[in-house]
């Protein structure tokens, strides 16, 4: 994820969105869009988006086992392993 971020009024996104598109591609340097001072959305470029979402899809797994752990449900390698050999 690209750790450089531009803080942009409204307006600019209005009248540059094209230009900001095309900057993508070379430069995926994500932007906080503002309004009235306030910093109300985030432009970012898709593939940033994507390793983005595919993060926050690894820490919930890892949330949930963590969790699962923490409630005893879990099994050693050896008897996991045994199980399967069994079931096929």
């Amino acid at each position: 994820m690209s750790l450089a971020t531009s803080i942009k009024p409204i307006s600019y996104l209005k009248s540059n969105a094209a230009d900001i598109v095309k900057e993508f591609a070379t430069n995926p340097e994500t932007l906080i869009i503002t309004q009235n001072g306030e910093a109300k959305m985030v432009v970012m470029d898709i593939h940033e988006y994507e390793k983005q979402q595919e993060t926050l899809a690894l820490l919930k797994l890892i949330a949930l086992g963590r969790k699962e752990f923490e409630q005893g449900r879990y099994q050693d390698a050896q008897s996991f392993f045994e199980e399967m050999d069994n079931e096929e």
